[in-house]
């Protein structure tokens, strides 16, 4: 199959991805619209000992299924909702297979590895989040994430052609290494994990007290900090890795170039995140901010670093 070939089928397995995770979406929505419900049931606070002790919050309380005032009240979902759920998860693996054979394709159409530009790189890091989110899935039940992780794939994947897309071809110099497999593949991973972690943050300051069909919000917390305690070292590689292909790129570890400056903030964010939690004690609404700004801070580096500051990262083709 020739290169002129193998780009096409990649634009058009690209394009069949955005309509895969959209029928998804339309599935998992489904399954949270009509599903079950249950009240969340308010934390209790305990007073730390000493007089004027902060308060904070106790451990969400698990329920046996005993009678209890306190107990949620839970509606069960109807057969054809959980359906809908599993129906949303299958076609979410057709179009995971589907944004991996697009990036295989693309790959072999260039002869390198295929995030070499911002569109080669957005669709890389659609295909991640997705893959954290259906990796998790295997191990717990988050398909109440399923709506908002599909629609943000199908989004950013049609931000990426619609806006970033650029066709397959040769990349600067600069990036015809092997650390673009080590440095970039790190990046990608990391930002799929901090994405789900995004989207679990969205949900906890959405759901509210009462009835909801979201899962507890100390659920939604476990779940967001998981997948940062799993990124955060993968991120850290990521900008260490960097460092080193910088100076064999450009003949130093660090030049306060704004996409290093940048990565070097969202680790900072993320770190303060862990920190507060581990020695702060923070939980609930407080951390929880704090993890999104931390998302706001990669995603402008990801993506609004190259195309509004440029730098030495300037390739990206936009």
């Amino acid at each position: 199959m020739s290169a002129e070939l193998l780009a096409e089928v990649s634009d058009q397995l690209v394009l069949a991805s955005v309509l895969l995770y959209l029928a998804a979406m339309i599935g998992f929505a489904l399954e949270l619209a009509y599903g079950k419900a249950r009240a969340d049931a308010p934390a209790k606070r305990a007073v730390l000992a000493g007089v004027g002790g902060p308060e904070v919050p106790e451990a969400a309380p698990t329920w046996t299924g005993a009678p209890s005032d306190e107990a949620p009240i839970v509606h069960e979902a109807p057969a054809w909702a959980l359906r809908a759920g599993g129906i949303g998860v299958l076609l979410g693996w057709v179009g995971w297979a589907a944004t991996l054979s697009a990036i295989i394709a693309r790959g072999l159409s260039v002869d390198r590895w295929p995030w070499g530009n911002m569109y080669e790189f957005v669709v890389a890091l659609c295909f991640a989040a997705v893959t954290a989110f259906l990796g998790t899935n295997l191990r717990a039940n988050v398909r109440f994430m399923g709506a908002f992780v599909m629609v943000t794939a199908a989004l950013g994947l049609g931000f990426a052609v619609l806006y970033l897309y650029t066709a397959a071809g040769p990349v600067v110099p600069a990036l015809n290494s092997y650390w673009i497999a080590i440095h970039v593949s790190a990046a990608v991973l990391a930002s799929g994990l901090f994405t789900v972690a995004g989207v679990s943050g969205i949900l906890y300051l959405v759901r509210g007290e009462g009835m909801s069909r979201l899962p507890a919000r100390a659920d939604l917390e476990r779940v967001a900090h998981k997948a940062i305690v799993l990124a955060f070292p993968v991120w850290t590689f990521a900008v260490i890795a960097g460092a080193l292909w910088a100076d064999k790129a450009w003949g130093r570890y660090w030049g306060w170039d704004p996409k290093e400056v940048w990565a070097f903030i969202t680790w900072v964010a993320y770190a303060a995140y862990l920190h507060a939690r581990v020695t702060a004690g923070w939980r609930g609404r407080a951390a929880t901010i704090v993890q999104l700004v931390a998302y706001a801070c990669l995603l402008f580096n990801l993506v609004g670093v190259n195309i509004f500051l440029g730098g030495l990262h300037s390739y990206a083709d936009v």
